[in-house]
C-alpha cells in the first residue's frame, strides 16, 4: 500500500505520459454529423479535458462506412482530418492526451440498413439487427479479415494524423471483434473457434497490424470484456486467455469493461438500463419499433442494484493474468474509489457516467471539494445517444442542438 500511486500522478503507457491516471471512457457521445465530429464534440471533450482528465476517449469511431451502428457516426477516411485536428488541439490545449476509440458493428447495426448480409464472426440469424432489418449475417473468410484488418490500420493512421495520441480498439460489448472473442457470437470450427485461445486469435491479429503501423508513435489499446455475464457467454477465465494474447500481440494497455449490448445491458452498467427514458427519446425522433423492442428487452432483464466498483472481482483475475498496464472501469464514483483500484494494482481508473454528470470532477476531487461523484446511476443518459443534440446528463442543462448540426471544423 506504500508504493501505491495517487490517481493524480503521471503514468506512461507505452510510448506517451498521462498527466494523471483518470481517464474518460469512450460511451458514444452522438455528436457528429454525416460522419464528422461536430462543435458539440469539441466542446464535450475541451470540457472534459479542462476539468482535470489525463486521458479523454472520443468513441465509436468507425474503421469503414458500413463499420457504423449509427448513421451519423464518425467514419475514418481522408475528408475527416480538419474536423480531428479541430477536435484533439481543444483538448491539447487544456493539456490533457485523447484517444480514438475505432471499432467495427459487424453484424450489430441498429440504427441503419447495410447492403447485404452484415458481417461476423458466424453466419445465421442477426438478433441486433432486426430494427432496422439487418436479419442475416455471414461468417467472415480470410479475405474479409484482411480487408478488416487493414481498415483498422488505416483508421489508426488517419487517428495519429489527426493529432490523436492512442487509439483504443474496441474489443467488447458485442461489435466485431468481440463478435470473435465471445462464445454467444462464435460458431466457427476452424483455428478461429471453438476454444478462447482460437477466439481471440483474428482480434489479436488486428491489433499486432495496428501496433506495428503507429506503435512507435501513438499508445495502442484495447477495451475487452473481463465477462459477457450472461450463461454461455465469456466468463473471466476466457477474459484471462484474451488479455493475456493481447499482451503477447503488444497493447500498452487494456481497459477492462463487460457486458454485450444485446443480452447484457445490465452488467456492463451494474444497473439496469432507463428503458422509460430511453423509449421517450426514441417516441420523440419517430423511432416506435426501436422503442418497442427495447421495452421488450427489458422484460427479460433481472433487477440489479448498483454497487460501487461492481467488476472488481473479475478484474482482480485479469490483474493476475498478465503484467502489462490496466485501466479499471465499472462503478469507480470516487476519489477512495480511484484510489483502492490502484491499490489494487491497476495503473489508470475509467469513468464515464460520473464525468458526464460532472466533466470537472478529476479537479474537484484534486482540490478537495468533492470526494465523490454525485452521479446517481440513472443511466438516463445512456438515452441520448438517441437524441439529436447528443448525449448529456438530465440533471444538468441540455446540450445546444445547433452545435450538434456543425462539422467541428466548419467556419463559423
Amino acid at each position: 500500500m506504500a508504493n501505491t500511486p495517487s490517481p493524480f500522478d503521471p503514468v506512461s503507457i507505452g510510448p506517451i505520459t498521462l498527466r494523471n491516471r483518470f481517464i474518460k471512457s469512450g460511451a458514444n457521445e452522438a455528436m457528429c454529423i454525416d460522419g464528422k465530429p461536430t462543435k458539440a464534440l469539441v466542446k464535450h471533450h475541451r470540457n472534459l479535458a479542462a476539468g482535470g482528465v489525463g486521458m479523454t476517449t472520443v468513441a465509436y469511431m468507425a474503421v469503414a462506412k458500413v463499420g457504423r451502428t449509427l448513421p451519423n457516426q464518425i467514419w475514418m477516411r481522408p475528408e475527416v482530418i480538419p474536423d480531428l485536428k479541430v477536435l484533439t488541439q481543444a483538448v491539447h490545449d487544456e493539456g490533457a492526451a485523447i484517444s480514438a476509440q475505432i471499432t467495427h458493428g459487424g453484424s450489430f447495426v441498429t440504427g441503419m440498413k447495410v447492403r447485404g448480409r452484415t458481417i461476423s464472426s458466424s453466419s445465421g440469424f442477426n438478433p441486433a439487427g432486426m430494427m432496422k432489418g439487418n436479419i442475416f449475417q455471414r461468417a467472415m473468410n480470410e479475405d474479409d479479415m484482411a480487408r478488416v484488418e487493414a481498415e483498422f490500420v488505416s483508421a489508426a493512421q488517419l487517428a495519429r494524423e489527426g493529432g490523436f495520441d492512442a487509439v483504443e480498439l474496441h474489443m467488447g460489448h458485442g461489435y466485431l471483434l468481440n463478435q470473435f472473442i465471445s462464445p454467444l457470437s462464435n460458431r466457427r470450427t476452424d483455428e478461429y473457434g471453438g476454444g478462447a485461445e482460437n477466439r481471440v486469435r483474428f482480434p489479436a491479429r488486428v491489433l499486432a497490424a495496428v501496433k506495428r503501423a503507429v506503435g512507435e508513435e501513438m499508445a495502442v489499446l484495447a477495451k475487452i470484456n473481463v465477462a459477457d455475464g450472461v450463461r454461455r457467454g465469456a466468463t473471466a477465465e476466457d477474459g484471462m486467455v484474451t488479455a493475456r494474447a493481447l499482451e503477447a500481440a503488444g497493447a500498452d494497455m487494456l481497459v477492462l469493461s463487460g457486458g454485450r449490448n444485446v443480452e447484457s445491458t445490465w452488467f456492463m452498467f451494474g444497473s439496469n438500463m432507463n428503458r422509460e427514458t430511453i423509449s421517450r427519446v426514441l417516441k420523440q425522433q419517430g423511432d416506435w419499433m426501436t422503442s418497442l423492442m427495447m421495452k421488450a428487452a427489458a422484460s427479460t432483464e433481472p433487477e440489479v442494484d448498483f454497487k460501487p466498483l461492481y467488476f472488481m472481482e473479475y478484474s482482480r483475475k485479469i490483474r493476475a493474468a498478465v503484467t502489462m498496464p490496466l485501466a479499471y472501469l465499472g462503478g469507480a464514483r470516487s476519489l477512495a474509489d480511484a484510489e483502492q483500484s490502484l491499490a489494487e494494482g491497476f495503473e489508470c481508473v475509467v469513468m464515464a457516467r460520473p464525468l458526464i454528470h460532472d466533466p470537472a470532477l478529476v479537479n474537484k476531487l484534486r482540490s478537495g471539494e468533492l470526494t465523490k461523484s454525485g452521479c446517481d446511476n440513472c443511466n438516463a443518459c445512456v438515452a441520448y445517444i438517441y437524441h439529436p443534440a447528443g448525449t448529456w446528463c438530465v440533471h444538468n442543462p441540455p446540450n445546444d442542438l445547433l452545435s450538434n448540426t456543425i462539422p467541428a471544423a466548419a467556419v463559423n
